[in-house]
């Protein structure tokens, strides 16, 4: 039987305090790990659809080549395994801002332990994906100018309700640019949101990228015992 409740780690950050917490949930009898930020919950091992879907979606959508991919956000790790797990994928840059989470996943205290920083292919990165998306030089700090050919972002809760204010410019059409600058062409661009489609925000990208489309992801909330959907946005760039 496991412990009630556990607190893993707890680190002051730019952005506030992070801690990492195992909890029993006894309805599920299963053990659930959470990341805070504050008293925010940025991420929770219960709930991990959406996160799986924004690589699969992304990575579907580039079906047929081998691929070089970056991950915005490293959390649990959830989306960046979920990357891993495509064949096609040649490499991975994982940015995260929040350097104890790079360190909880090179220490194992995650529920999938060491795997992505044990992976040849994987490569965790501590820096601010936004300052990066911004700059000339672009994702990779160890190779200026690199590109890549989906860059997968979950971050923010959703365009319109941030985690902090580095963001702010991120989702206007000329942060939607930016970034789009370090994706090959025909390559994609995915971005995970808590809430659902904004038809406003697909137009916005549209207006950036060749063609934009949002896929909803639909998961049973088992605490709630009633469905809850987040949307995946996608977008193209010009072959």
């Amino acid at each position: 039987m496991s412990l009630f409740f556990q607190e893993l780690d707890y680190q002051e950050t730019p952005i506030g305090p992070l801690s990492l917490r195992r909890r029993r949930e006894h309805r599920l009898d299963v053990d659930v790990y959470e990341i805070k930020l504050g008293d925010e919950f940025l991420m929770s091992s219960l709930f991990t659809a959406s996160e799986v879907a924004l690589a699969d979606l992304g990575l579907k959508a580039l079906a047929g080549r081998s691929v070089d991919v970056a991950v915005a956000g490293l959390g649990l790790g959830y989306t960046a395994k979920a990357v891993l797990d495509h064949e096609a994928v040649a490499s991975l840059v994982v940015v995260e801002m929040l350097e104890p989470v790079i360190g909880w996943h090179r220490a194992g205290l995650l529920p999938m332990g060491k795997a992505l920083a044990a992976d040849p292919r994987c490569r965790l990165v501590a820096g601010d994906f936004f300052a990066l998306a911004a700059s000339a030089a672009g994702l990779d700090p160890a190779a200026p100018g690199r590109l890549f050919d989906a860059v997968l972002v979950d971050i923010d809760h959703a365009p319109d309700d941030l985690l902090d204010a580095r963001s702010t410019g991120f989702y206007t059409p000329q942060g939607l640019a930016a970034v789009g600058r370090h994706i090959r062409p025909g390559g994609i661009f995915g971005l995970w949101s808590d809430a659902v489609a904004d038809p406003a925000f697909i137009t916005r990208l549209s207006g950036v990228f060749a063609e934009a489309w949002s896929a909803p992801v639909t998961f049973h909330n088992p605490l709630l015992d009633s469905s809850y959907t987040q949307t995946v946005y996608l977008a193209r760039k010009t072959a």
